[in-house]
């Protein structure tokens, strides 16, 4: 199994097994970012696009998502919605 050392978690880790897209970003995501990471950063796209309530097909939603998800995986994080809180 690929090991990376994770910029998300600080940490070596199983890496993803493939580039997540076809791009320079999904190139750095797959060198960078652990398969861990990239799960936690699903769970919070799916909270992003539920609160927000976000259409796909809108480039600037999918705009919207891929600068959360730099900020997330190599920034300081990606910030939950106003009010957004957990039960």
């Amino acid at each position: 199994m690929r090991k990376v050392h994770c910029q998300k978690l600080g940490l070596e880790a199983p890496g993803l097994t493939k580039p997540p897209f076809p791009n320079a970003l999904g190139e750095r995501i797959y060198q960078h970012i652990s398969a861990q990471a990239w799960e936690l950063w699903l769970s919070h796209q799916t909270m992003l696009i539920n609160e927000y309530k976000l259409s796909l097909i809108e480039p600037k939603s999918r705009a919207f998502l891929m600068e959360e998800m730099e900020k997330f995986l190599f920034g300081g994080g990606s910030q939950k919605p106003p009010g957004f809180h957990v039960d």
